[in-house]
């Protein structure tokens, strides 16, 4: 039986874009990471919550996996939940890419 193909919205492609970001640059992504990565590279305001509530969705959907790491001393001895994108979350980013590309193809736009 085929797979169906996951279809993205655009936060949630740049969720899981600075999920990864975080993980290539040796880091952990975790809520506070992936919002810097977000405010950071697209250069506007991200509420954290919707971050949070992108988080849980793309678990859900699973294309994020977490894990929880022990309580740290310079967290109040809170434990962070850190997430790491599946085979399926880099499949769906993929077809993501692919339909964008697709679309913008031979489009002749002015840049400025």
């Amino acid at each position: 039986m085929p797979v169906e193909p996951v279809y993205l919205g655009e936060f949630e492609q740049m969720v899981l874009l600075a999920v990864l970001s975080a993980d290539e640059a040796g880091g952990i992504a975790y809520g506070v990471t992936v919002h810097g990565e977000l405010e950071g590279r697209t250069k506007r305001k991200v509420a954290r919550g919707a971050i949070y509530m992108t988080l849980d969705r793309l678990e859900k959907k699973g294309l994020l996996s977490s894990y929880v790491t022990d309580p740290t001393p310079e967290r109040g001895g809170r434990a962070k939940r850190c997430y790491k994108v599946t085979r399926t979350g880099m499949s769906a980013l993929r077809t993501s890419r692919e339909a964008l590309m697709n679309l913008w193809h031979g489009l002749r736009i002015a840049e400025k």
